[in-house]
C-alpha cells in the first residue's frame, strides 16, 4: 500500500470440473499475470481448485487428496511472488468436509476460512456434502504441509503495510447477518468474496445491489469473484462476476458469459475507507456491540500477518472526476431536481417560521445570484405567494458590465418579480469623500466599500419592506473567503451556503432547459458569463476586466482540493497526486500546486468569516456550516499543510 491504495483483483478462470491439474493452470497463469501487474491480492471463485459443481464427487478421497496436492502445487509456485491469493476449495478437517478459502503467500499457507451459511434450497444442495464452520470447533490441521488452525470464529489477515482483509464465502453475504459485519467491525479494510452464484433473470441486478449495500454498510472495500463458464453443467448456468466496490461503489467489473479467463483489478483507498469510518460515528458505536472480547478471548478473533513484500514504483491507475461535486446518476434531472428542493424547502421553512411573505435579493447578473433568484422563484411557487413579493435588486456600480445588467434585468422581468435598480455609484462616491479615500485607487477598499453598499441597500429594504435578506455567496467562495466581511458575506438566509461554484453552473443550466426560449438563452448567457464581482472598472472595450479565476485560481481546480480535503481530510501530497490525474490533460503539476497552495492559505487565512456564517440549508456531503460539518479555529496554522506542499514542488 502507498498513498493509502492497495491494488486487488477478482480472477474468473476457465475451469473443468474436477479437473485439478488444468484448474492449477489456470489459476496460476492468473496470479503470474496479476503478480506482473502489481496486484498484492487476488481472489479466485468458490471451489476454484477443484470446481464448484463437483457434487457427489466431494466425497471422493482422490478429488480431495489432489485437492491438498494442488494447494502443495501453489505453494511452491508462489514461493517466489509477493501476491496474497485467495484459492477455494474443500478441506477435511477431523470428521467434517468444509468449504474453504485457503490464503496463500510465498509459499505458505497463511490460514483457511470455512463457509458458515450453507445455501439449501432450490438448486443448491451443499448440505448434502458440506458442514458449516458452524458445526466446527478450533483445531489445528495439517495441511498441504503446514499447520494451520481452522476456526468457526472470525479470522482476519494483515498485510505488512498494516491493510487489514477478511473472507466470507458467497451465501455468506446473503445471509441476514453476514460474517464481513463482524470483520469489518473488528478492522476489516477489505473484504473478499468466492463465490459461485448462478444466473438467473434480474439476480445479477439484485447482486450488484446487495453487495454495493454490504460495501457501504460496513465502510469497507469488496471484492467478488463468481464462477464462469467452465462450471455451467445441467441445470444452471454461471456468468462468472468479478466485481469490485469500494464504500458502496462500484469501481470495476468483469465481462460476464465470456468463455476465456477474466480478471479485473483496481486500487482500493484504505485511507480513505478509514477516513470514513472515523467520521462516522455509528460505525465506531456498532463496534462496541461486537460480541468478542480480545483480553478474555470470549470469541477469540485470529489475526494472521502476511509475508513482506519488495516494494515497487506506486503509479496511480485510477481515474479520478475533475468534477467530484456534480452528482453522477443516470438521472441526472432528478438529482438536479433534488438539489433544488433542498435549497428550496429550507428558504421556505425560514419564511414560513418568521412569517414572511417577502424576500429581498441582490441579482447582479451573475451566477449565484441567479441561482439564488430561481431559488426564490420556486420557493414563491411552491408556497402560493406571489412572485412580485419576491423583490429583486440591481445595483450597478463603477465594474458593472451591459452584458450582466442585462441579463439581471431581463431574468427579472421574464420571472415576473418585483424589479429594482439602485445605482451605487453616487453613494459609494460620499462613503469615500467620508473616509478620505481617493477614488482613483483601486484597492480592497474601493472593492470592499461597493460590496457593503449593497449589502447595506439590501439590509434596509428588507427593514422597510418587512422581508428577509436572501444570500448568494456558494461554497467556493466560502472555503476561499472570497466574500466582502459584513457585505456579501451577510445575509438573513444563504440559499447556496453548501452549493459548490461547479455545481452551480450545473444546476443554473438544468432550470434554463425547462424554461422560455428567452429566459433560456438569458440563464445560458449566465453561465457562460466570466465569473467576476465587478467591482472594478471594465476595460476600454466594455467587457469584464476583472476576473476571480484569474486571482484565485480555477474553480474547478479548487473545488476539487475542497472535496478531498473536508471530505475524507487527505495531506495536500495526497490531493496533489488526485488532481494530477484528474487535471492530466489541463493542467502542469506546477499550476495545481501554485493553486493548491492558495486554497490551502485562503482556506485557513479566512476561517473567521465562516465562523459567523448566516444559516443555510446543507446540500451535500461536503459543508462548512459552523454549526454543523465545520468546527474549525479561526486562527489555526496553515504551516505544515503549506510546508508539505512546498516540499513536493521543490522536489520536482
Amino acid at each position: 500500500m502507498e498513498n493509502g491504495f492497495i491494488k486487488v483483483a477478482a480472477a474468473v478462470p476457465t475451469v473443468k470440473v474436477a479437473d485439478i491439474e488444468y484448474n492449477l493452470q489456470q489459476i496460476e497463469c492468473q496470479i503470474a499475470q496479476a503478480e506482473g501487474k502489481g496486484v498484492e491480492i487476488i481472489v479466485f471463485p468458490e471451489l476454484s481448485i477443484t470446481g464448484y459443481t463437483c457434487q457427489d464427487l466431494f466425497r471422493q478421497n482422490l478429488l480431495l487428496d489432489e485437492a491438498e496436492a494442488g494447494v502443495l502445487t501453489l505453494l511452491d509456485f508462489t514461493r517466489q511472488l509477493d501476491i496474497v491469493s485467495i484459492v477455494g476449495l474443500p478441506i477435511v478437517v477431523g470428521d467434517l468436509l468444509l468449504n474453504c478459502a485457503a490464503v496463500i503467500q510465498k509459499g505458505q499457507l497463511l490460514g483457511i476460512v470455512p463457509k458458515t451459511y450453507l445455501p439449501n434450497y432450490a438448486e443448491f444442495y451443499e448440505k448434502r456434502w458440506f458442514a458449516s464452520s458452524q458445526d466446527l470447533k478450533p483445531t489445528e490441521i495439517r495441511y498441504a504441509g503446514s499447520r494451520v488452525l481452522v476456526s468457526p470464529y472470525p479470522q482476519l489477515f494483515r498485510t505488512c503495510d498494516g491493510v487489514l482483509f477478511g473472507i466470507e464465502i458467497c451465501e455468506d453475504v446473503w445471509a441476514p447477518v453476514p460474517p464481513s459485519n463482524t470483520l469489518a467491525l473488528a478492522g476489516a479494510d477489505i473484504i473478499f468474496n468466492l463465490s459461485a452464484s448462478d444466473e438467473l433473470i434480474g439476480k445479477h441486478d439484485y447482486l450488484q445491489s446487495l453487495i454495493a449495500q454490504q460495501s457501504a454498510r460496513t465502510i469497507t472495500g469488496y471484492v467478488y469473484s463468481g464462477c464462469g463458464f467452465g462450471e455451467s453443467t445441467q441445470d444452471v448456468v454461471y456468468g462468472g462476476n468479478a466485481m469490485i466496490y469500494e464504500n458502496g461503489k462500484l469501481l470495476a467489473e468483469g465481462e460476464r458469459f465470456t468463455m476465456e479467463n477474466q480478471m479485473c483489478t483496481m486500487q482500493i483507498d484504505v485511507e480513505r475507507l478509514r477516513s470514513e469510518r472515523r467520521t462516522n460515528s455509528t460505525y465506531v458505536n456498532a463496534q462496541r456491540n461486537l460480541k468478542f472480547d480480545f483480553e478474555n478471548s470470549r470469541l477469540p478473533i485470529t489475526f494472521t500477518d502476511c509475508r513482506s513484500y519488495t516494494p515497487r514504483d506506486f503509479v496511480l491507475e485510477r481515474q479520478f472526476d475533475p468534477l467530484p461535486f456534480i452528482p453522477k446518476t443516470e438521472n441526472m434531472a432528478r438529482s438536479c431536481e433534488e438539489i433544488f428542493n433542498i435549497q428550496v424547502m429550507g428558504l421556505a421553512k425560514r419564511m414560513v417560521h418568521t412569517h414572511s411573505k417577502k424576500v429581498i435579493v441582490g441579482i447582479s447578473g451573475g451566477l449565484d445570484s441567479t441561482l439564488a433568484l430561481l431559488v426564490c422563484v420556486k420557493t414563491f411557487d411552491k408556497l402560493g405567494y406571489p412572485r412580485k413579493d419576491i423583490v429583486g435588486v440591481t445595483m450597478p456600480g463603477f465594474g458593472t458590465t451591459d452584458r450582466t445588467y442585462h441579463n439581471a434585468i431581463v431574468m427579472m422581468k421574464n420571472l415576473g418579480i418585483d424589479m429594482r435598480e439602485i445605482n451605487i455609484a453616487k453613494s459609494v462616491k460620499q462613503h469615500f469623500e467620508d473616509i478620505g479615500h481617493d477614488i482613483n485607487v483601486h484597492d480592497v477598499t474601493y472593492e470592499n466599500s461597493q460590496a457593503r453598499e449593497r449589502t447595506q441597500i439590501l439590509m434596509d429594504l428588507s427593514n422597510r419592506l418587512g422581508g428577509l435578506v436572501v444570500g448568494t455567496g456558494d461554497l467556493s467562495e466560502l472555503a476561499l473567503g472570497w466574500a466582502t466581511y459584513n457585505g456579501d458575506h451577510m445575509s438573513m438566509y444563504g440559499v447556496n451556503a453548501s452549493v459548490p461554484k461547479t455545481l452551480v453552473k450545473y444546476l443554473v443550466k438544468y432550470v434554463a432547459e425547462g424554461m422560455d426560449k428567452e429566459t433560456r438563452k438569458t440563464l445560458l448567457d449566465v453561465v457562460d458569463t466570466p465569473i467576476s464581482p465587478e467591482l472594478i472598472p471594465a476595460n476600454a472595450d466594455g467587457e469584464i476586466q476583472q476576473k476571480t479565476e484569474d486571482l484565485v485560481g480555477p474553480y474547478e481546480l479548487h473545488d476539487f482540493f475542497l472535496y478531498y480535503f473536508l471530505r475524507f481530510g487527505f495531506r495536500p501530497s495526497k490531493i496533489f497526486l488526485l488532481a494530477q490525474k484528474a487535471f492530466a490533460d489541463k493542467y502542469d503539476d506546477e499550476v495545481i500546486a501554485h493553486w493548491l497552495q492558495t486554497f490551502l492559505r485562503r482556506f485557513f487565512n479566512q476561517q473567521f468569516k465562516r465562523s459567523c456564517l448566516p444559516d443555510g440549508p446543507k446540500v451535500g456531503s461536503v459543508s462548512l456550516s459552523p454549526r454543523g460539518d465545520w468546527r474549525m479555529p479561526s486562527d489555526a496554522s496553515s504551516n505544515i499543510w503549506l510546508k508539505e506542499i512546498k516540499s513536493l514542488v521543490d522536489e520536482d
